[in-house]
């Protein structure tokens, strides 16, 4: 299938402003791009590519003061599978994983898992390992937790979600990754796009999304504490220990949202090719 994605925002910005974005699709889905995706300013900006420690792709530049837009609008093509799952995964003893996945089994910004080992573990503790675990907690997540947009807090940790029991997606996944980390399962949280392809449509508009991934038997897997359930057309951004990593902007100074727009839409080849040809008319 192919997935139109795409986004226009908007920032009032009083004085000039040193910024970060990660709004590219993820160095592992290039290969599945049928269009450029290249990040658009207004007014023109010069941008410096970069790869950050987690292998995102990042652009940084400075915003001048006024008006700054950031567009694009790219085609990928995905297979129209569900995620992948595999209830037989194992769990890999810590001495056994892969060094890179290391830095997933430790406390970080939004994930305090010193402060959570043992009710993690009184929760979890007595489950068998692998792939049925890491679903029990995503079972208990989005059964304990509610969302809402008005639950939206930037300062809210893991523990914050387990103790006040309400957030917005970002808040599922963190309470999901601490769980997974403190029982020695490497963890990483995931944003990019997630459409309504599949399933009714949500009652709100389109927003990037996201989840997380454990490090199972030999691979990461994907799992959504928010959504629980296996969906189609997931377009991977960006990866990291906590949302803090794959901010989709950070801006080192003032600025204020004024417009918030992505586009996540499957679309029919013939679609493409009546827009191609217009193009060439």
């Amino acid at each position: 299938m192919l997935i139109r994605l795409g986004y226009d925002i908007q920032f009032q910005v009083p004085l000039a402003v040193p910024v970060v974005a990660l709004l590219n699709v993820h160095p592992s889905r290039e290969k599945d791009l049928r269009e450029p995706d290249e990040l658009r300013i207004e007014p023109e900006t010069p941008i410096e590519k970069y790869m950050d420690s987690f292998g995102n792709r990042c652009c940084r530049f400075v915003a001048p003061a006024g008006t700054l837009r950031l567009t694009n609008s790219t085609l990928i093509e995905d297979s129209g599978e569900p995620d992948a799952r595999s209830p037989e995964a194992r769990e890999l003893p810590v001495e056994q994983l892969p060094a890179e996945t290391l830095r997933f089994l430790l406390a970080s910004r939004y994930c305090e898992v010193d402060l959570m080992v043992n009710i993690a573990t009184e929760l979890f503790g007595g489950l068998t390992p692998g792939w049925g675990r890491v679903q029990a907690i995503c079972d208990w997540v989005n059964q304990k937790v509610t969302f809402g947009y008005s639950y939206a807090r930037s300062t809210k940790t893991a523990l914050d979600v387990y103790t006040e029991r309400m957030g917005v997606c970002r808040d599922f996944q963190h309470l999901a990754i601490t769980f997974c980390r403190a029982l020695n399962i490497p963890a990483r949280y995931v944003t990019g796009y997630l459409g309504d392809i599949g399933v009714p449509a949500a009652p709100f508009p389109m927003d990037f999304s996201a989840w997380f991934e454990a490090y199972l038997e030999d691979r990461w897997w994907a799992f959504d504490a928010r959504h629980n359930q296996a969906r189609i057309g997931r377009v991977l951004m960006a990866t990291g220990r906590d949302a803090a990593d794959v901010a989709i902007t950070t801006s080192f100074g003032a600025t204020r949202l004024t417009k918030f727009e992505v586009v996540t839409d499957e679309v029919m080849p013939a679609q493409v090719s009546t827009l191609q040809a217009a193009g060439n008319d």
